[in-house]
């Protein structure tokens, strides 16, 4: 066997630091299926039965286990030695993802919790290290059918059906060890100003600053553009000026690298890499603007599941893979469908120059319950604070089809907070069903016949009112920038046998021949396409997902069509696009 953990690439590509521990691998594992472990030694040094392969979640094939079956509460154990060359230096537990209820004990001592299965927490260790081996240990509570957890597409019941999937429990991201000197960069956001030629960073220091300097330098291909050196603080501003001023678009994907040190005199205290990309997106009366033009989204849904890790891509190539099976059919980006995405993914859209909208996994959320706002608050602004420097994410959306039921002030507060929190960039309050309150306007629908698909826009070609998935429950349309972002889903599974396959339009609906596939694929697409009403488009989807056969791909990757007989319709110049 390799000594090489499974997903070894560093998990945090936008703030790098040279030394770290990767901790995938091998680790005991045990079910707790009456959450009393903790009561009986787990979090000590009682036996486990049973080893896993993380960062794959149970349920997969690659953990090794394969379970399919609710599990309560598991636990996780290995054991590491600290490399010699930390010593003096602070030790951060770093975990990328654990879905929902984590709590870490290290040599049988409490060090903290965390509520979330999808975003990233940091624990020190430093308290609770000794010499030699150190005991670590984590407990995930998972509960997918409690109302108060959000758990996207994960299935509420036993066995996956239609659009929901098999489940996701524990750890599914890489389990890192960092050091950390007294003094060191916490984080850092980026700010790219295209116009002025210049980037804008806010970064937060920890430790003692006195006398400290932070140095900030830009690299274009390698070359220096800018630099800045500022006071240090806890809260540092300062503006980096780019020498060269180059864009960032899908054409031309073009980052620049950054290098930040915390500086005593001459020396080094702390160091870290980054990248940005100059680029803009704002709004202009209907459009979504990137850079100054119009550019029509040409979107497809991505709901992030692969057949042997489930949440979790099986390789670092594989997030790449992906992208590009989408860009070889024509889209330009797509929607991360009801799942807070992998930073590795959007790292690999930054370099491929590849437009998403960045997501919740709201679903299983009871959206009616007092406490649904606490749930949301204890992991929403976490995402747009890991993401927020990412050039290819140009949108938010938190919410997914909501259902009148909703409590409204929910999506009101939770869509002001992320204005608030990202006021670059567009953000839905909800898409497809019942908007409250937004600056970008979207529906849903899988309508299979071309004509009739088309007669839902009709009314919006002159002046009318634009098509509102829920137009009793929905907030007024007032002109904002208008898309489809859900539409297709056509079933197609020829000679399959498996009578739990599904798909839009039901059995009697699927195309009978490719021709029809594609003819309607064409029919529905153009109706947007060539609307100059509409901003974009995103069609469901971009692979099949277990029973869910409406991909244009199949789940283990492979094209059910000629890809450029596809990308030929998607890529025509959209009425949004005209100039005028």
């Amino acid at each position: 066997m390799s000594d090489t953990p499974p997903r070894p690439e560093y998990p945090r590509p936008q703030l790098v630091r040279a030394e770290w521990l990767n901790l995938n691998g091998r680790w005991e594992f045990e079910l707790d299926p009456g959450c009393s472990g903790e009561e009986r030694g787990l979090a000590g040094e009682l036996p486990y039965s049973r080893e896993i392969l993380v960062p794959f979640c149970p349920e997969s094939p690659l953990s090794g286990l394969g379970l399919r079956d609710f599990m309560p509460c598991v636990w996780y154990r290995r054991r590491f030695r600290v490399p010699e060359a930390w010593s003096g230096r602070s030790l951060a537990l770093h975990c990328g993802a654990v879905d929902y209820d984590a709590t870490v004990w290290l040599n049988g001592a409490r060090v903290g919790t965390h509520r979330g299965g999808y975003t990233p927490f940091r624990l020190d260790l430093t308290p609770h290290l000794r010499p030699g081996d150190n005991t670590l240990v984590l407990r995930a509570v998972d509960d997918t059918r409690d109302p108060l957890q959000p758990s996207g597409k994960q299935s509420p019941g036993y066995t996956s059906s239609g659009c929901v999937y098999t489940r996701t429990t524990g750890l599914w991201q890489t389990v890192w060890l960092e050091p950390l000197p007294a003094a060191h960069v916490e984080s850092v956001r980026f700010y790219a100003q295209l116009d002025a030629g210049q980037v804008i960073l806010h970064a937060r220091l920890s430790g003692d600053l006195t006398g400290r300097s932070l140095r900030v330098r830009a690299l274009a291909a390698g070359e220096p553009v800018g630099q800045v050196e500022l006071p240090a603080h806890r809260a540092v501003t300062g503006v980096v000026p780019l020498a060269a001023v180059r864009r960032w678009c899908p054409a031309d994907p073009f980052l620049y690298e950054l290098e930040l040190e915390l500086r005593s005199g001459e020396q080094t205290v702390d160091r870290v890499e980054s990248y940005c990309g100059l680029r803009a997106v704002e709004i202009s009366g209907p459009r979504i603007l990137l850079n100054g033009q119009p550019l029509f989204q040409r979107l497809v849904l991505d709901q992030g599941f692969y057949p042997e890790g489930v949440y979790t891509a099986p390789s670092d190539e594989a997030l790449r893979r992906d992208i590009e099976l989408a860009q070889a059919a024509g889209f330009n980006g797509a929607r991360l469908h009801q799942k807070v995405f992998e930073p590795r993914f959007l790292y690999w859209a930054d370099r491929l120059g590849y437009l998403v909208w960045g997501e919740y996994a709201d679903w299983g959320l009871d959206y009616s319950h007092p406490a649904a706002l606490e749930r949301v608050l204890a992991e929403w602004p976490t995402v747009i604070e890991r993401d927020f420097n990412h050039p290819s994410i140009v949108g938010w959306c938190p919410f997914n089809e909501t259902p009148p039921t909703q409590n409204p002030e929910l999506l009101r507060t939770v869509y002001r907070l992320t204005k608030a929190l990202d006021p670059t960039r567009p953000a839905l309050d909800t898409s497809g069903h019942v908007h409250v309150e937004t600056e970008v306007y979207d529906c849903h629908s899988y309508v299979q016949d071309p004509a009739a698909f088309a007669a839902l826009f009709a009314a919006a070609r002159s002046g009318g009112e634009v098509f509102r998935t829920c137009p009793e429950h929905d907030a007024p349309y007032r002109g904002q920038p208008y898309l489809c972002s859900e539409y297709g889903g056509i079933w197609w599974n020829p000679g399959a046998e498996d009578d739990r396959s599904w798909g839009y339009g039901g059995t009697e609906g699927r195309p009978r021949s490719v021709e029809e596939f594609l003819a309607r694929h064409r029919g529905l697409t153009e109706a947007l396409l060539f609307h100059p009403g509409l901003c974009g488009f995103c069609y469901t989807q971009l692979y099949d997902v277990e029973q869910e056969v409406n991909g244009l791909y199949t789940y283990d990757r492979r094209p059910k069509f000629d890809m450029a007989l596809l990308r030929a319709v998607n890529t025509q110049r959209a009425a949004m696009e005209e100039e005028g």
